[in-house]
């Protein structure tokens, strides 16, 4: 962990002569602790120094860093988890965040690795213009959704975990009560199984009785709580993108994936190739001398791939016009699989203008 030494404050490090200097400020982000670096519109350092991760060590780092100039631009590692909450604190004071990856491996090799020089990588990726990403805001409805989905995605994980335990526990059971709970659905098996007494054990029949009835009421409980989730979940969409869950294919799932990749600020998306890109529906050209083709993008969100994946195989099976369109690329010579990827990336283009910010029309002026 860095030396965190203590961050004086702003007025101490204001600079009469640099106030109309603008300058970009790098953040190596930290659980505990976030290393910031100042350098000058040409690239030299001016300082670096170490702040807390708290809400005062937030306002001591902006203010040392407007002491050495003009701060419009950060660049910012980890805004998704360790600088999350200085990517909205620095959003807040109209400093626009760059996400910025780890510096590049090679030049790390030649220089060495230090938290300082990875703050200043990230402000010179800014400034050479390598780093363009604005940040994810997490400050809105998406953000809300994005927790919500989390702790459903955990609750079902843990919901299936239980149900395989019980599974696994009715087949080294005693057949009198594993015959009778043969034969039943799982809701129903869950249901009678939590219906079991729970009472002290004294042997491995009552054992497995007591364990099943446990885990049928865990069950239970999961499924629960994954209701709520899901309904909180719908709601928050209804609320923030009606026009999203009309379309065909799109359940709540696939539309809160979608959004989050979108983050609670679409516009920094500047079309809707970037959102394809961000989707890893963008194709990549492969081609080599007189071979021109395109190859498949593994990149970008693969759960935001994976929700316009759902959306395509819904789509085929129930939109005729879906089925035409497959049906057309197929016989233009494409493979099914390559048709199901220009159709992909037509649901991401459907998509985004769904998810854009809306820019309301010019007031038209009335003739004289």
């Amino acid at each position: 962990m860095p030396r965190m030494p203590q961050a004086p404050e702003p007025s101490q490090h204001s600079d009469p002569a640099a106030e109309d200097v603008e300058v970009v400020l790098g953040v190596d982000t930290h659980k505990d602790v976030h290393v910031a670096a100042v350098i000058s519109g040409m690239g030299a350092l001016l300082g670096a120094r170490s702040f807390p991760a708290t809400a005062l060590g937030y306002r001591q780092l902006l203010g040392w860093a407007r002491g050495l100039g003009i701060v419009r631009r950060a660049g910012v590692e980890c805004t998704g988890s360790y600088g999350a909450a200085l990517t909205r604190h620095l959003t807040a004071a109209q400093v626009e965040v760059i996400e910025v990856n780890q510096p590049d491996k090679a030049a790390r090799r030649r220089r060495g690795k230090t938290d300082t020089l990875d703050a200043e990588a990230a402000a010179q990726a800014v400034l050479s213009g390598r780093a363009t990403a604005t940040a994810k805001a997490a400050d809105g409805p998406v953000e809300m959704i994005r927790m919500f989905k989390l702790a459903k995605a955990s609750a079902i994980k843990s919901r299936t975990q239980a149900i395989n335990q019980l599974k696994s526990v009715l087949v080294n059971a005693d057949p009198q009560l594993r015959e009778a709970m043969s034969g039943l659905t799982n809701p129903r098996l869950i249901q009678r199984c939590a219906e079991l007494g729970t009472g002290t054990p004294h042997d491995t029949t009552s054992a497995a009785a007591y364990t099943v009835a446990l885990l049928a009421r865990r069950i239970l409980a999961l499924t629960t709580e994954i209701n709520e989730l899901t309904r909180r979940i719908s709601d928050t969409l209804t609320a923030h993108a009606p026009r999203l869950m009309d379309r065909h294919g799109v359940g709540p799932d696939t539309a809160a994936a979608l959004l989050i990749t979108a983050g609670d600020n679409p516009d920094r998306l500047h079309n809707e190739a970037s959102f394809a890109a961000l989707c890893g529906t963008s194709p990549i050209e492969a081609s080599s001398g007189k071979t021109q083709r395109r190859r498949l993008n593994r990149g970008g969100d693969r759960q935001a791939n994976c929700a316009l994946h759902t959306i395509v195989l819904t789509r085929l099976r129930w939109d005729p016009r879906s089925r035409a369109y497959v049906t057309r690329r197929m016989a233009e010579g494409k493979t099914r699989r390559e048709a199901m990827r220009c159709l992909k990336r037509y649901v991401a283009r459907e998509i985004y203008q769904l998810i854009k910010p809306r820019t309301e029309p010019p007031p038209q002026t009335r003739a004289a």
